[in-house]
């Protein structure tokens, strides 16, 4: 069977619409409706920042405020914990052991060779997880400090200044997760007690669905993006394309084969440039950005200095008009207000400007605040 064809620019609009960043006509349902829901449809979404992906869910949910994220996290429907890459991510809550198991586990096998370098052992290591273990039962919640404090008092001092990674150890291990935050700190719990009931796949099962719903959510895509974003070797990224089986299609971008939800391709294929011109405000990692290895279909290669400036993957805040990026945005929040600094990177008129500020709309809802633009 020979595979569509597609145009970059069509290509992009199927993407955003994947990414619920644009409608989705010709689907047979209208998207996920909560927070809950969202999550489960990526599977999971970058989110050190836990301001920056409350914001991400909210530009997915009309009408969300940060309030009903962080309701979500409360009543455990997601949580946050280093489920892949070692990095921070908001997942389903049943979802999240098999996740470490399967996608966490390798960031555990390089451990050994920065404790050495640390001064870490691994006994004192494994102490340090059945001490905040102990800690945390019974329903505790405690912040990062104490956290830290509590491996004081167990006699794990910090001359190494590796207290932080035994934090992150846990986590992995799956024995701790990040709870909700308490006042503007963090806090762990206890994952056992933060998710009673896991999901338990075996792991053909875990790969193809962690494929599912990756090429759900951000196709259509390359098999080299859902490596880089789960992090898995190639073999087992294949492995995971298999298993997911008919829940997959393939397509062909400018030579390049890509993944994609069958069903995306009900929906018109008129790219953004020839349609959908709409002006979004999304937080800096976004799955808009963050979820590929590739963002050619995105961002034009003499703007990723300015979205990325220390190369670091630290990224900036984007303005996007019909799925590419044309320009960055910082918010300081205040109780008051939020001013937002506008910083364009291509050549915006009066009108444009202007779209861009009634974008800002639905940002003022969800933060409970009126925005103040500035232009820089």
């Amino acid at each position: 069977m020979v595979a569509v064809e597609l145009a970059p620019a069509d290509a992009l609009g199927l993407r955003m619409r994947s990414l619920l960043l644009a409608d989705r006509p010709g689907w047979s349902d209208a998207g996920p409706a909560d927070v809950a829901g969202v999550v489960g449809w990526f599977g999971a979404m970058q989110a050190q920042n836990l301001a920056s992906v409350a914001w991400s869910l909210g530009a997915r949910l009309p009408g969300c405020t940060a309030d009903d994220v962080h309701a979500a996290l409360e009543h455990r429907e997601v949580l946050r914990t280093w489920p892949m890459r070692g990095t921070v991510h908001l997942v389903p809550a049943r979802d999240a052991r098999w996740m470490l198991d399967v996608l966490g586990v390798r960031m555990l096998a390089g451990a050994a060779t920065r404790w050495a370098y640390l001064g870490l052992s691994g006994e004192t290591a494994d102490r340090a997880v059945e001490v905040l273990r102990a800690a945390l039962a019974g329903g505790a919640r405690l912040t990062r400090a104490q956290c830290l404090q509590t491996l004081t008092d167990a006699g794990i001092s910090d001359a190494g200044q590796f207290r932080h990674h035994l934090l992150w150890y846990a986590s992995q291990r799956g024995v701790t997760c990040f709870g909700p935050d308490i006042g503007k700190e963090q806090s762990f719990v206890l994952l056992d007690e933060w998710a009673p009931h896991p999901y338990q796949p075996d792991r053909d099962e875990a790969l193809g669905t962690i494929a599912l719903r990756y090429f759900r959510s951000h196709g259509p895509t390359t098999r080299q993006d859902f490596a880089g974003w789960t992090g898995l070797p190639a073999t087992d990224a294949e492995r995971g394309i298999a298993a997911a089986g008919a829940g997959l299609t393939t397509v062909r971008v400018d030579g390049r084969e890509m993944y994609l939800d069958p069903a995306l391709l009900d929906a018109p294929t008129t790219g953004p440039a020839a349609g959908d011109d709409e002006v979004l405000l999304l937080p800096g990692f976004d799955e808009y950005l963050l979820g590929f290895k590739d963002r050619s279909l995105m961002l034009d290669a003499e703007h990723t200095r300015a979205i990325i400036p220390g190369g670091n993957g630290v990224f900036q805040a984007t303005i996007v008009r019909g799925g590419r990026v044309i320009g960055t945005w910082k918010r300081t929040l205040t109780r008051a207000r939020a001013v937002v600094e506008l910083r364009p990177l291509v050549h915006l008129g009066a009108a444009d400007r202007s779209r861009v500020e009634d974008a800002l709309k639905p940002y003022a809802h969800f933060v409970g605040r009126p925005v103040q633009a500035r232009w820089a």
